[in-house]
């Protein structure tokens, strides 16, 4: 479902000194300028983002979120995520158009002219939103910030250029520069060479698709609900109006929505019915669910309460069942040892870019490392968990092969524990996620496209151990 929004441009008002009408009542600010509220939102939460390295997805909650976020209408708010959605998605190429048309860099402390600019051209260059709708509010923008007005003239002047000119600069600057920061871009070129990297940057250019993990057949829902089974065992849903809840099935519990990716670690387990299995990292519940569905007596930790309401609200939903402890895993410890344990980590997350486009903006090297650290402790700690010869699966949803492989080889050079490959004969159309090691590795850029359904997936990594005996 598209977030995008039509606007169409206001009818120019006079400006008068503010007095009261003869009906007592003052007339419209400048700030009362339809669609203003929701730019000025746009480009300080955009600011929050790319200066401040604030995620996203707190400053879009209904609830808590930025409070000029919160203080829009519904519609408005749709807008909002869709300029962020795709400033975001497209920030490098965007920069890179912007400054071909300035004579001169803007200054240092020019940020929140930098951000409304942005804001801007997102709608110019991959909004349905008129052009000169997106030009006269990021004027009016300019002229309400003290900080921007003496740069009211160069935003006209830049953003009606840039929309007389968009299909050329798209064709011969934005198309031809990578949608990623060049940190990352240098980390995927190292990882997966020049030729994947191209088909990585790519894929994340599109959202991600709505999929599904059914409790019974997937081919039955595929065929009930208009959508198309994947290799993962996952039902892919076409594009549709309305909201998920609204689905056949769902108020049912017959199914819950999860990206295909994130549904492999827990089916590497194999057969799990009356086997006890700890899931370490539960919430929101996903892969919680799939374990208990698949017959498992399953505990469930989560340190955060708020997220173990929300798995405790989704199996109730689904049927199923689970103990859950609100606990930090790294202080759980037990003499009555698990058959297996689920350990999906915390990361970078930036195998899912395509849902979480904030998250290259918000991340670095140095946070990378930090959480590679975390998992490697974590991950001994996992093992220590289950019984001798039982089995730990560790997962992450990052692309970067620090916080993946590099664990993994440097807890096995303990040798308290040994990989289980997985048979790529096993997961047919899949076979290129699974390395000669046997560990699974995907990409956004897997899964083809098909017949009016998007392709790509998110970036996964998972590998199956077992304990020493």
């Amino acid at each position: 479902m598209s977030d995008e929004n039509k606007t169409t441009s206001p009818p120019k008002r006079v400006h008068r000194p503010s007095r009261v009408s003869d009906r007592g009542e003052a007339p419209p600010t400048r700030n009362d300028k339809p669609g203003l509220q929701a730019r000025q939102a746009a480009a300080k939460i955009l600011g929050a983002v790319i200066d401040r390295k604030t995620s996203l997805d707190g400053m879009l909650d209904a609830q808590n979120g930025n409070p000029a976020y919160k203080d829009l209408n519904e519609a408005d708010r749709a807008l909002v995520r869709a300029i962020l959605n795709s400033a975001l998605r497209q920030l490098p190429r965007i920069e890179a158009m912007i400054g071909s048309l300035l004579q001169t860099p803007l200054p240092e402390g020019a940020r929140a002219l930098d951000h409304v600019l942005t804001v801007a051209a997102a709608q110019i260059l991959y909004l349905d939103i008129p052009d000169h709708s997106a030009v006269d509010l990021a004027v009016e923008q300019a002229q309400t910030d003290p900080r921007n007005k003496r740069f009211a003239s160069l935003v006209n002047a830049v953003l009606r250029r840039l929309s007389r000119e968009k299909q050329h600069l798209i064709e011969t600057i934005g198309e031809s520069a990578p949608a990623i920061p060049a940190w990352f871009y240098k980390r995927l070129v190292d990882t997966y060479g020049f030729e994947q990297t191209q088909l990585i940057a790519d894929a994340v250019l599109s959202p991600a698709a709505i999929d599904i993990t059914v409790k019974s057949e997937a081919a039955a829902w595929a065929q009930r609900l208009n959508g198309r089974v994947l290799p993962t065992g996952s039902v892919r849903l076409a594009a549709f109006v309305g909201g998920v809840p609204a689905l056949a099935g769902f108020e049912d519990g017959e199914w819950w929505v999860q990206d295909a990716a994130a549904s492999i670690p827990a089916r590497l387990f194999g057969a799990l019915a009356g086997k006890r299995v700890i899931d370490l990292c539960a919430a929101p519940g996903g892969k919680t669910a799939q374990l208990a569905a698949a017959g498992a007596k399953v505990t469930a930790l989560d340190q955060s309460a708020s997220r173990l309401k929300r798995l405790d609200g989704n199996l109730s939903r689904l049927g199923l069942k689970a103990e859950t402890l609100e606990i930090n895993m790294a202080d759980f410890h037990t003499d009555d040892l698990f058959d297996a344990a689920l350990l999906d980590a915390p990361c970078s997350s930036t195998g899912t870019i395509r849902r979480h486009p904030d998250v290259l903006w918000t991340k670095d090297m140095k946070d990378i490392e930090k959480l590679a650290l975390l998992q490697e402790r974590l991950l001994r700690h996992a093992l220590t968990l289950v019984r001798p010869g039982g089995l730990v699966v560790f997962s992450n949803c990052s692309l970067d092969k620090r916080e993946g492989e590099e664990v993994t080889r440097r807890v096995l050079a303990d040798g308290g524990c040994e990989r289980v490959a997985v048979d790529p004969s096993a997961w047919p159309g899949l076979e290129d996620a699974i390395t000669s090691e046997g560990e699974f590795r995907t990409t956004p850029a897997m899964i083809a496209p098909e017949d009016g359904f998007a392709g790509g997936l998110d970036g996964f990594y998972a590998v199956v151990l077992r304990r020493a005996a």
